[in-house]
């Protein structure tokens, strides 16, 4: 029988592995290109709201994509980790308007709107280890994501931020991974997968 919470415990350890070998001017760079190909899509362009989150460590980097669309006047939502690793949310008023949060995240210090409140956003950022070529997407094992996303409409794109490498062939799946319908990478900007929105 396989193992899929062992494959994944796996492929996670050595995608932070790889990602801590890279350079800050590496993660700058690459949260960069990523921010521009953001704000050139459609679905950012005509959002009125988006729900993203604030890189932490090695992660590609949103806090210049975050400041972007909130400076054009995009109503931006933040998550906040809730005891029970669900997510509530509230809103992204600038860097001065978030503080240290559990597990060395960044929280939003507005008040919150609650769980529901992802249901608003017309477009969905999520943070990811590595997406498949089918839209399967590796987090960080907590579920946080997976519960949040079961509130977000199909018609939503749903994107996942990776470095080039973390857009691979196949990933282990289990039943509550919930697909993101794209992810851009620094290099080949936005991928969108089969039955993606459009």
């Amino acid at each position: 029988m396989r193992d899929i919470t062992g494959e994944k415990t796996a492929l996670r350890s050595d995608l932070l592995a790889a990602r801590a070998r890279l350079t800050p001017d590496e993660r700058t760079a690459a949260g960069r290109l990523l921010r521009d190909t953001v704000l050139t899509l459609p679905e950012a362009e005509m959002a009125g709201t988006v729900a993203a989150y604030v890189s932490v460590g090695s992660e590609p980097a949103t806090q210049s994509l975050l400041f972007a669309l909130w400076k054009r006047g995009t109503y931006v939502l933040v998550p906040r980790l809730l005891p029970d690793r669900d997510l509530d949310w509230a809103s992204y008023e600038g860097p001065d308007s978030l503080r240290p949060g559990p597990y060395g995240l960044l929280e939003p210090t507005e008040p919150a709107r609650g769980p529901e409140a992802i249901r608003s956003a017309d477009l969905v950022i999520v943070p990811a280890l590595a997406v498949s070529a089918g839209g399967v997407r590796l987090g960080r094992g907590g579920g946080s994501y997976d519960r949040a996303l079961t509130r977000v409409s199909p018609e939503i794109l749903t994107i996942a931020p990776v470095y080039d490498t973390e857009l691979v062939a196949s990933l282990p799946a289990e039943p509550h991974d919930l697909p993101v319908r794209a992810a851009v990478t620094p290099s080949g900007g936005l991928v969108r997968f089969a039955g993606a929105a459009t």
